[in-house]
This record gives C-alpha cells, structure tokens and sequence, in this order.
C-alpha cells in the first residue's frame, strides 16, 4: 500500500523538496542524559531499557558511522545525518558544532536530524543549528514529548513537563527551526481521548513534524517488571491502527508524519508481538485511512 496517498510522509516530504529519495542515516554521539546521569534522576524514564543507561562513547567516529550506515542502502545518494541515540544536545555547543560540523561536511549529507529532551536544549544549541539551517541544510529538531498531560509525564519518570516543551518550541520557532513531536500511545493511564488531547496541544502550540509510536515493553525496562506483574498493558493493533488512523485523520495535511509506528526485535522486545514486524500496523493504518479518509479529512 502506497501510504503517501494518505499521509504526508517524511519520504515524500523530502523527495519533492531535492527531487530524488533522500536516506536517514543514524548516529550515535557521546551523549548521556540528565534522567540517568544523576541531573534530573536515575534509572530514566520507565519504559528504557537499563541497558543503555550508562554513558557509552561512541565506538565509530562519526564519519565512520556514517559510512557503515550508508553500505546498508542502495536506494539513495543524499542523506540526513540523524542524532538519534541519548540526548544529542545535552553537551557544551562546541562539543556539539564538532559533532555537527563532522556529519554536514560528509559526502551526500543534506541535513540534521537532533533527537533530544524538551528540557535540554539551550539557546546556543538552538543558534547552532539555525546556523545550519541559514548555511543551506535540512535541519531538524525532534522533541520527545510523549504525551501533554503532566500526569503521565510523572507516572513515567520523564522528567519534564508541557511547559518545557512549550518553551522548547517557542524558541525554536523564534529562529524558524522545524519541530517534530515524538508522541507515544497507549502510555499507562492513558486513552484514545488522552491522545487526541495531546494531538490538539501539540498542533495549537506548532508543529512541523510529528512521530508517533506504540508504547512498547522492551526487555531491562521498569515497565518490563510493571508488565510482568500485570500493571501494564501495550496496545492490541486493531487498538492502535485504529487511534494512528483517527490522529492521522485529524491531523493538517501540512504537518509531516515522519513515523507512524515502531519496531523492536527479540530479545529486547517483549510486547505487543506485532511490534516486530515493520509493515503489520503501516498495513492495518492505512487500511483504514483507505476506507475513511487520509490525513485531515476529519478537519473538513
């Protein structure tokens, strides 16, 4: 299925802007983050895996992870460097340009994706990446949310709050950086109407970009014993298919969904089972979004 007939994809969002596919290649930089290193808590939120609780440098340089990365696709030229493990920019700027600097000035690279926490991103981290922004690049901000409602955020040792986020936003968009949300469904406590709410917040405060995946129970987490003892429940897909499709359904036709859903492998999956397979919950959302009405047909 063909889902960019229903939804404004990552994919076609990059190929009408350089004219040909354009890869996410994913990086590793030297980050930690202060829900583990002792800043904010320890342990992080609970549904991390411990395993990566440790601060860990990088095994590859940049340049050669990139290039690892690259031999695992033949289906482009151009490239986003993707700053996805940890908090990539819970550092000092420079140690930050350095990073940056190495991933823009490799072969084919276009552009930055920066994963990060709402509460880590100062004003120079922000500077720095309009400055590859203004010098021509794809620049990307990704901001892990999760959910609006404080509640959960306390439920799950997050960390920070919507306030944070609203704050990380509002700077960000005073330099005319883009935001992707990284939202999660089926948080504990949480219901289809708790999504929908999330979704609202998100879109009134501004949002270039949105993620959204499926809680998921992975092996090592706090939520992994919580599920063991029956506190938490992941979502069943016809659940989840049914509420990506409805947020999709309600969501601008600008905004650019850069995923729909997520995967894990044993052994570190544990739950839902359907998680393990890439295209499982793509089929079953844009089945419905095929019958219903793509992306924003609910706003008409």
């Amino acid at each position: 299925m063909d889902l960019t007939r229903h939804i404004h994809t990552f994919g076609h969002y990059l190929k009408r802007r350089f004219g040909e596919p354009v890869h996410k290649l994913s990086l590793a930089g030297d980050f930690t983050c202060p829900n583990r290193d002792g800043t904010l808590g320890r342990g992080g939120c609970t549904f991390c895996n411990v395993r990566s609780f440790g601060r860990e440098p990088a095994a590859l340089s940049i340049n050669q992870q990139l290039e690892r990365e690259k031999r695992k696709t033949d289906r482009a030229r151009r490239y986003l460097a993707y700053f996805q493990a940890y908090t990539s920019t819970y550092a000092e700027v420079e140690t930050l340009r350095a990073l940056y600097d190495e991933a823009v000035a490799a072969a084919g690279v276009v552009g930055l994706c920066v994963g990060t926490r709402p509460d880590c991103v100062p004003d120079a981290a922000l500077d720095l990446l309009a400055g590859y922004r203004d010098a021509g690049s794809e620049v990307w901000l990704e901001l892990g949310l999760q959910t609006a409602h404080d509640r959960t955020q306390a439920l799950i040792r997050r960390g920070h709050t919507l306030a944070d986020y609203r704050d990380a936003v509002r700077r960000a968009h005073a330099r005319g950086l883009k935001v992707c949300a990284h939202l999660i469904a089926g948080l504990p406590g949480e219901n289809a109407d708790d999504a929908h709410a999330t979704l609202r917040t998100v879109l009134d405060i501004g949002v270039e970009g949105l993620k959204l995946h499926p809680l998921m129970i992975v092996r090592g987490s706090r939520m992994a014993a919580q599920h063991s003892r029956g506190e938490v429940r992941p979502m069943a897909l016809d659940d989840y298919a049914e509420l990506a499709a409805s947020l999709i359904r309600h969501t601008p036709e600008e905004v650019v969904y850069h995923r729909i859903s997520a995967t894990a492998q044993a052994p570190t999956l544990i739950a839902p089972a359907w998680c393990a397979s890439r295209w499982t919950a793509l089929q079953a959302i844009g089945q419905r979004l095929q019958e219903r009405g793509g992306q924003g047909s609910a706003l008409a």
